[in-house]
């Protein structure tokens, strides 16, 4: 199996009980979790090596986060100890009509993000690794973490490795004006990528393009080849989401790959703990490609991943590769005797 990297920040997830508000609840139950953190998770249940690229601060928390990881397999070989904080986020469940609240705190402050990060590391990193997996979330930090990305990403691509990028651009994270800020760097970043996770909303509105077409499943199938082509990427991938009356979810991943969109069935589903499940998606792709795996599989098994995803509390995918196998089997969704 292959040898995964993934570049960015730890962080504290605060989790208030059930379907509790800040303002109702006293108690508070505490994870570590972080895009990278999650798919490298994933990753080592379908058998890969995987390692976190962070920095952690030296004290009890930063020891904690370190167990955390490894107590998920994640490789911490590349984890570097210094600054005073790990970034942070409260999370509120919605219910109904109420949607799920999240509200950051000492994100901008955090060890990770106001380190030094030192290019002979990441000329080691380069070459110990198959595949780097790099966030949007990471790049909407500052110009140093961004700069570090693209760095890392360089070092990669010449060793000649995999470079991975999840544009999920999220509009708090950049502010005001925030598609023309950060439109400059998801193209530096799509020019070293090789597989890309998107769909049309982030080709129209972080990359500028344009459409006549109203459908959304249209809008993909012309935008989409347009940005492999531009970008000259080996695959992308990514899904389609709808919240139904009765408060399921019904998910369709697509994956394109040479020319061609491959699809996986829509699956509807109950969410117990929606937060992350888009990880599982990319971990199940990033698994495919790295297993050479037939894309309609691929795209089969990303899909079923991420809906197991939503089926238990914190933002980690748990299922093995074989718990997803068997998901895919109809016959089997039963009691596991």
């Amino acid at each position: 199996m292959s040898k995964v990297a993934a570049f960015g920040e730890v962080m504290m997830r605060l989790e208030v009980p059930r379907y509790a508000t800040l303002s109702q609840s006293d108690q508070l139950t505490y994870s570590f979790s972080g895009t990278g953190v999650n798919v490298g998770s994933a990753l080592t249940r379908y058998g890969h090596h995987s390692q976190m690229v962070t920095v952690l601060p030296s004290n009890p928390l930063g020891d904690a986060a370190v167990a955390y990881l490894r107590r998920l397999g994640l490789s911490t070989d590349y984890v570097a100890r210094g600054g005073k904080y790990v970034g942070s986020y409260f999370l509120e469940h919605g219910f109904g009509a109420r949607p799920s609240r999240v509200t950051y705190t000492d994100r901008w402050g955090s060890s990770f993000n106001t380190a030094t990060f030192d290019a002979a590391s990441f000329a080691q990193v380069a070459s110990d690794i198959d595949a780097l997996h790099l966030c949007g979330i990471t790049l909407a930090m500052n110009d140093n973490v961004r700069a570090a990305m693209k760095e890392l990403a360089a070092a990669v691509k010449a060793a000649g490795g995999t470079v991975i990028f999840d544009c999920n651009y999220r509009p708090s994270l950049w502010g005001e004006d925030g598609y023309k800020l950060a439109r400059p760097h998801y193209e530096e970043l799509l020019q070293l990528a090789d597989l890309v996770f998107m769909n049309e909303k982030d080709a129209l509105h972080v990359l500028g393009m344009s459409t006549h077409k109203e459908d959304r499943a249209e809008q993909l199938e012309e935008l989409i080849p347009l940005v492999a082509e531009k970008y000259k990427l080996k695959a992308a991938a990514g899904t389609h989401r709808t919240i139904n009356t009765d408060h399921t979810h019904t998910l369709r991943g697509y994956l394109y790959k040479e020319g061609q969109f491959y699809y996986s069935h829509p699956l509807t589903f109950a969410v117990y703990d929606r937060v992350g499940a888009g990880d599982a998606y990319a971990s199940g792709i990033i698994h495919g490609e790295l297993t050479e795996a037939e894309p309609a599989h691929a795209v089969e098994f990303a899909a079923y991943a991420a809906m197991l995803a939503h089926t238990v509390a914190g933002d980690t995918p748990l299922a093995t590769e074989q718990e997803v196998l068997d998901a895919m089997k109809i016959s089997t969704r039963d009691v596991s005797r």
